[in-house]
């Protein structure tokens, strides 16, 4: 059996063939549409239109450096994220829109059930407790369900119900509630870890079920990286190193989430999920950096401070030549490289990467 590194390997080498051949396809996409739904890691644009001084904003330089028309967008990248990376995977030309983006254009094809919209917003968490100013997931389900209604409306309910379960309803979120967990407690007990998670897992799935309820049947569901690894957590540590709680609350979470989407699956008839594991791809790189391209796995990219880590991308901060050779863009996030490889893994790779099923197989299964 190929080493978990070997077979990121192959799949980088494969991912610019595939996002090229995606951005070039007129085939069309394997799903009528992608709803997504999360935090910063999800995040396109929605921040954008929301007010307040306080709101995460990526929608200024140097973020979107390698952007096409190396602009700003509000991804929280030099480039694309891992969401626009499974969107070319999936036959799309682009990423969703964001929601925010569209919302008043009614006469939008995503009103009739095409394309789909990305509701994800940073800063934001499965609990309403977590960021300030932002869109939490609760609201980013509420916010789907008008536009449910309205395809509804347009096209039918039949025929909105076929068309909303064979879409796909990705998911990215759990990182901010977890680091907001941290702040309050620093050192917490092997109970309120346990209690924590347990309740973080219990509102996800409630989450899902609404989704299931509006129509969702596939799902796909992307875990929490190693957290405690980024150049915001080293910046803390005083010998800069991962900081070990936050990278437990992380594998305790994405075990109760990997378990609740099967006990969900098998209760609810007719869904079907994949988990994607960012966690095994930054693992990856971060154990073999070099073989995978990368030649730089504690400093961020953009930054100021320890490891860059101090601080956001913003346009006074030091910016890396070399951003291909990154793990990281900001404190806190990826580069397109990362993203790109992440991607390439969750779509195609082994079990390792992605299970019960990858999403390859999760966008092709016909049921």
């Amino acid at each position: 059996m190929a080493m978990p590194v070997q077979v990121l390997a192959v799949l980088l080498a494969a991912a610019a063939a595939a996002c090229a051949a995606a951005e070039a396809a007129a085939a069309g996409s394997k799903v009528p549409a992608i709803y997504v739904f999360g935090d910063s890691t999800a995040d396109v644009g929605n921040n954008n239109y929301l007010e307040g001084s306080g709101v995460p904003r990526a929608n200024f330089p140097h973020n979107g450096v390698d952007f096409p028309t190396s602009r700003p967008t509000g991804r929280f990248s030099n480039g694309y994220n891992g969401i626009d990376f499974l969107a070319l995977n999936m036959g799309f030309k682009r990423s969703p829109p964001p929601f925010l983006a569209v919302a008043n254009k009614t006469n939008h094809q995503i009103f009739r059930g095409l394309q789909g919209a990305n509701f994800a917003s940073a800063g934001s968490g499965i609990l309403d407790t977590t960021g300030s100013s932002i869109i939490p997931l609760s609201k980013q389900v509420e916010q789907f369900t008008t536009v449910q209604r309205t395809i509804s409306a347009r096209i039918g309910s039949g025929a909105a119900d076929t068309a909303l379960s064979r879409s796909l309803f990705l998911v990215s979120t759990g990182g901010n509630d977890l680091f907001a967990f941290f702040t309050r407690n620093s050192t917490p007990s092997d109970a309120d870890k346990r209690m924590f998670v347990d309740n973080l897992v219990s509102l996800y799935q409630n989450h899902v079920k609404a989704l299931y309820v509006l129509g969702a049947r596939k799902f796909a569901v992307i875990d929490v990286p190693p957290i405690g690894c980024c150049p915001y957590p080293r910046s803390l540590h005083p010998l800069g190193s991962c900081i070990d709680v936050l990278n437990e609350l992380a594998r305790g979470f994405n075990k109760g989430v990997k378990a609740a989407m099967h006990d969900l699956s098998v209760s609810l008839q007719g869904l079907r999920y994949s988990v994607g594991s960012s966690h095994a791809v930054v693992q990856g790189i971060m154990k073999h950096p070099q073989k995978l391209g990368f030649k730089e796995v504690t400093t961020a990219c953009c930054g100021s401070g320890k490891f860059n880590g101090a601080s956001g991308c913003t346009p006074n901060a030091t910016l890396c030549e070399n951003r291909h050779e990154y793990l990281f863009w900001d404190l806190l996030h990826p580069t397109h490289a990362t993203s790109k490889l992440a991607a390439a893994a969750i779509y195609n790779g082994s079990l390792h990467f992605a299970a019960p099923v990858n999403l390859r197989q999760l966008v092709e299964d016909q049921y």
